[in-house]
């Protein structure tokens, strides 16, 4: 039977030479009771991180938000003044002022926190494999 020119060829996919992998071998570890109760407080505490458009927890959820957003941006602006300190690039009264400023602006943070309920642990980001913010 001739095949017909306009009809496709079927073809497999090309062999590739790949380098044999290596399954490693995963054992189970034996889990204590109290490991468990710690990773499901874990597991609850992120299902209620999320965003909860009830209106009476509207504004906290909000607030927790923005909150968590500048929390992380006082922690970065916290770094480069280390590092800048580290560095010598900034004069005594320069690094007295950033020193004032992120102070104030932490308890700031945390005085709108306490309006809202909200504690220092609520505004910790989870920054997957580089870890907590905190």
């Amino acid at each position: 039977m001739k095949r017909s020119p306009h009809r496709a060829r079927r073809s497999k996919p090309p062999k590739t030479a790949s380098p044999k992998r290596s399954r490693k071998a995963v054992s189970a570890a034996p889990v204590t009771a109290a490991e468990l109760r710690a990773l499901r407080r874990e597991l609850e505490r992120r299902a209620t991180a999320r965003w909860n458009p009830e209106v009476e927890d509207v504004e906290r959820s909000v607030a927790q938000l923005v909150l968590t957003i500048v929390e992380f941006l006082r922690k970065l602006m916290e770094r480069q003044a280390i590092r800048r300190m580290e560095q010598h690039t900034l004069t005594r009264k320069e690094v007295e002022a950033v020193g004032v400023a992120l102070m104030r602006l932490e308890e700031t943070v945390k005085e709108i926190g306490a309006r809202f309920g909200l504690s220092p642990e609520d505004l910790n980001l989870d920054l997957g494999p580089l870890g907590r913010l905190t």
